[in-house]
């Protein structure tokens, strides 16, 4: 897997032991970016990574359908990956609430990862402080309450990706530091100057005190590959990964 989708997957997923084989519930992830910075893209790679390791399903919330699933070829679009990614699409806030209030209550396997993309769409506007807390609460209840269910040594993780403003106000700045008080490790992606033919991200990971922060240079090519590297700045790291794809489209 690509490192940055490795490095997601691990703290808003699991973290695998280097002593033991099992997988531990990290710490929730919030995926940070502007317009068009590649949220949904990273999420849906995320997704389609864990489809694929044998764990439980995964549950993708979001308020609209997606436009269409990423192009490309390979094992990342297999179909039994696909059909393990449960798409559910609250059209409000309040319908969002009621869906993670009843989780306790679904029926089948359990998920082992839980998307929420588009944050904002869910954040009202005559919401306060108070009402944004709650629902942050609510999504890490949530996945604390699937992590129960899946037993001792797994853990199911959560990803939320929250869409920011360049220049937000007062309120919005408010609203995000008290998201971050739920969600410590954060991965900021900022559009970066495009290369020939292709489209560029800047990924920065602060994993909340768990490790070292880490930057990636993610390039999606005409064809839809998503391709990965470290940040020049780590390129002369020898333990860093020193390039790797994924099949995506933001």
């Amino acid at each position: 897997m690509a490192e940055v989708l490795r490095r997601v997957l691990n703290l808003g997923s699991s973290a695998e032991s280097e002593e033991e084989n099992t997988a531990e519930a990290g710490p929730p992830l919030l995926l940070l970016g502007g317009p068009g910075s590649g949220k949904t893209a990273l999420l849906f790679a995320a997704a389609l990574e864990a489809a694929g390791e044998g764990r439980g399903p995964v549950l993708f919330l979001t308020r609209r359908p997606l436009q269409s699933l990423p192009r490309g070829r390979g094992a990342a679009l297999d179909p039994l990956r696909l059909q393990k990614i449960r798409f559910q699409y609250p059209p409000s806030t309040h319908e969002l609430l009621q869906l993670l209030c009843s989780a306790h209550e679904a029926r089948g396997p359990t998920p082992s990862l839980v998307l929420l993309d588009g944050l904002e769409e869910y954040l009202v506007e005559d919401w306060g402080p108070q009402e944004a807390a709650y629902l942050a609460a609510l999504l890490l209840d949530t996945a604390a309450h699937f992590s129960h269910q899946i037993g001792p040594g797994q853990g199911c993780g959560l990803i939320v990706a929250l869409q920011i403003r360049e220049e937000g106000d007062s309120g919005d700045a408010l609203q995000l530091s008290l998201l971050q008080r739920y969600f410590p490790a954060q991965c900021w992606l900022q559009v970066d100057a495009p290369g020939p033919g292709q489209r560029c991200l800047r990924a920065c990971l602060d994993p909340g005190g768990l490790g070292p922060r880490a930057e990636w240079w993610v390039a999606f090519r005409p064809d839809g590959e998503m391709t990965i590297t470290p940040w020049p700045a780590q390129a002369g790291n020898p333990s860093s990964d020193k390039g790797s794809s994924s099949e995506g489209q933001p």
